[in-house]
Order: C-alpha cells, then structure tokens, then sequence
C-alpha cells in the first residue's frame, strides 16, 4: 500500500461527482459521488445488479452516462473521436473475458496498441511488452496464441497490455470470475503487486481477500448507490448499514 504520492490536496485522479445512469427505466446509477486519489486502490464491492460494473464501464466511457461529470486526471471525459481514444489509453482496463486478439501472438497483443495508439516505435513496443510480460510472469509464452493459454494465464497477458499504455487508472471489472479457482490468485498476486508499485486502481470483484490486503478503500455498492465507503478494516467488521451486514454475512459464511 502506498502513502498518496502527491501529497495533501493533490487533485483527485479519478472524480466523479453527481453521476446518473439509466438503462430504459432501471435507474443503474443513481447520483454516485467518489474522489480517488493518485495511487488509491480503491475496491468496489456489492451484490449483482448494483451497478458496479456499469460504474466502471463509464470511466472510461464504455457506458455514457445521463448526467454527472467523470473527470480523469482533471480533465472530463470527452464524448468521441480522438480525444476518447486519447483517455482510453490512460485508463487501462481490464474485462471478466481477457479480449485479446486470437490471431496475434500475445507479444503482438501487448505491443499493438503502443505502436498504434502511443505511436511508439516497434522496437521500444517490443522492448516495454517483454519487461511487462516477465513482469506478470509470462515471458515465456509471448509467441504463443491466446487459445493456447490458460484463461490465468490469457488474464495476466490482458492485464501486461493494458499496461503497455502506461495508464493513469486500471480499472478492473470482475477480472477473475471467468477463472478456474486455481487460477484467481496468479491473477490477483499479480494486481496486488501492482497495488504496492502505487498504481491508482478501481476494481470490482468478489475477491473478498483482494479487498482486504490491497484495498486502501472499500466502496460498497447496491441499488446503484454507493451505501458505504471506507477502509477495509472498518468495512468487513463494522459496517454500518443492514445491506453491507446482509452482504457480507452472505459471502463470510460460504
């Protein structure tokens, strides 16, 4: 865990203030506030349908919203063209299915978008991908095809991409439930190192473990409100509302 590196009353790196969303008439995200500070790591947790992963979806625009702001790295959110693409490559994010490229190798998967979003030159592409793919422990696979990857392993490849863009923010949406159970942790030893290297991170997930060890806060979420927000310890024995307590009596006893 990491102290802020910017100091008291550095701008936020993530904000996003008075934030509405609806799908038809199912009112997803009803007026969502959050500040995340430069190298937070901050957990949002929450039943399904609670509008998470919608969150998530919407800050790097994936999902328009309503009405609201979403700013990153001070700056709103554009609405399209270059600028969008622009934002995109300073938020990283990484799905619950990995959505590599099947026909590139996964040096190639990881180089694609420096060379062509970052314009950066194939060598120095190829040079970032490899100290990234050592990183996530899957230097030795980078000829191979995504197919012929396990799904931890195609994950921790989905993960070294989206990093290859030198990110402001990861966000991460739910990147382990497509996992077999032996694979989660190679997947989450590999974010909580990124959590420790200061990395400003916003992850939904089920991973109780995660939000206890890398979490610096947890968000807890349901009915498209964020009901709590606080630290880990505080959240997982003392939470204050009846939802959270419903929650986590729920999950703690599985």
């Amino acid at each position: 865990m990491t102290d802020d590196p910017s100091g008291p009353g550095a701008p936020p790196m993530v904000r996003i203030a008075g934030v509405d969303k609806h799908f038809g008439d199912l009112h997803v995200l009803r007026d969502i506030n959050m500040d995340v500070a430069p190298g937070q790591v901050v957990v949002v947790l929450g039943p399904s349908g609670s509008g998470k992963s919608t969150l998530c979806r919407a800050i790097n625009r994936l999902e328009p919203i309503d009405s609201g702001v979403i700013e990153v790295d001070g700056k709103p959110l554009p609405a399209e063209g270059k600028d969008l693409a622009k934002l995109r490559a300073d938020v990283g994010m990484v799905f619950q299915s990995f959505n590599l490229f099947a026909h590139k190798t996964i040096l190639e998967n990881v180089t694609l978008g420096p060379i062509k979003v970052r314009k950066v030159s194939k060598g120095d592409a190829e040079q970032r991908a490899l100290q990234l793919l050592e990183r996530v422990g899957i230097a030795n696979q980078r000829d191979k095809y995504p197919a012929q990857l396990s799904g931890g392993q195609q994950q921790r490849a989905a993960i070294a991409r989206a990093l290859a863009m030198r990110p402001k923010v990861m966000l991460f949406d739910e990147p382990t439930s497509a996992l077999d159970p032996e694979m989660v942790n190679e997947v989450l030893d590999t974010m909580v190192g990124l959590a420790k290297e200061g990395m400003t991170m916003i992850v939904v997930t089920h991973e109780m473990g995660f939000a206890r060890k890398a979490a610096d806060r947890v968000v807890f979420m349901a009915d498209g409100e964020i009901v709590e927000d606080s630290t880990p310890d505080t959240f997982f024995t003392a939470p204050r509302s009846e939802r959270a307590k419903d929650f986590l009596s729920k999950i703690l006893t599985h």
